[in-house]
């Protein structure tokens, strides 16, 4: 007798480190990126950490180059861009992999709220480890301090009047 029950791939964020939970326990594989252990500092405990999961099994994988140019424009599309660290489109760009991939179930381990709001919209599962999950999916915009001007794209100097820029909500949607 087959189950039909997919099995998970888990991709850990730093974020899932940094929490102190416990992680191992998770039924599936686990997985990350290269730029997780380029943010955790040898030595630490968030490190050692790390270096615990790498025993358990957490296997190290980059992202294709298509899969992260492909977070980043729709990283731009939402306003995330400016809100994402290289780590963070990494990730994202490693569940686009991995669904195409591998017919299991893809889940994000992650507390940082940019990673959900463009995991949503990109329809990429994700988890929460510390914090509770967002519950709208947000699309940023920037808006000069000074003249008001709105701009789609990430301008921390507004052109017209040369006042700072400041991210603010365009749109919102509930999320399920």
């Amino acid at each position: 007798m087959t189950s039909n029950k997919k099995s998970k791939i888990f991709i850990i964020d730093t974020s899932a480190v940094l929490s102190g939970k416990q992680i191992t326990d998770m039924q599936g594989d686990m997985v990350t990126t290269p730029g997780v252990s380029n943010e955790l500092k040898p030595g630490g405990r968030d490190y050692q950490t790390y270096q615990f999961l790498i025993e358990k099994g957490l296997k190290v994988i980059s992202p294709s180059k298509y899969s992260v140019d492909f977070v980043n424009k729709n990283a731009k599309e939402t306003g995330d861009f400016g809100r994402l660290s290289s780590t963070d489109v990494e990730i994202m760009a490693l569940a686009l992999d991995l669904q195409k991939k591998h017919d299991k179930n893809i889940m994000i381990l992650t507390d940082d709220y940019s990673i959900q709001n463009l995991a949503n919209y990109l329809k990429i599962k994700f988890e929460p480890i510390s914090q509770n999950s967002i519950t709208k999916r947000f699309k940023w915009i920037y808006r000069c301090r000074g003249c008001g001007k709105k701009f789609k794209e990430h301008i921390s100097i507004c052109p017209i009047c040369g006042a700072k820029t400041k991210k603010i909500v365009s749109k919102s949607e509930h999320i399920n």
